[in-house]
């Protein structure tokens, strides 16, 4: 099912930042997002990263973050097959805004006390470009 976009913003104040949320909203884009900044991944090494996505949702949100331009996907010509998911110069460019919410996450980790400490672990302990 194809996610309803906005086809246009108004001019009120904040509707820059709709916009740039609208991009990155989904349970698992900016998580993926941020693991892409360390470099290319195929798509088990992600999933791997994000032990509770399904399949069917990683598929999904890869394929919006492609069509949104802020990733791309390389499928190289070899048996078995393989598929690379990089950042594009548009998703490179929002690394200063992951980073900022991976730090405001890091500083506000007492607030997700009931959250599993296992996942939170996975994305606060890997390392920043």
């Amino acid at each position: 099912m194809t996610r309803q976009r906005h086809l246009s913003y108004d001019c009120a104040p904040g509707c820059s930042v709709e916009a740039a949320l609208s991009l990155i909203d989904g349970k698992w884009k900016g998580v993926i997002l941020f693991h892409l900044l360390d470099g290319p991944m195929r798509f088990n090494e992600i999933r791997r990263k994000l032990a509770k996505v399904t399949q069917r949702m990683l598929t999904t949100q890869l394929r919006e973050l492609e069509a949104d331009g802020l990733v791309i996907r390389t499928v190289f010509a070899q048996v078995p097959p393989r598929v690379d998911y990089a950042l594009s110069e548009r998703g490179q460019s929002l690394a200063p805004a992951l980073l900022a919410l991976k730090q405001w996450g890091d500083a506000h980790m007492h607030l997700f006390a009931g959250a599993d400490a296992c996942s939170l672990t996975a994305v606060a302990d890997t390392p920043a470009p």
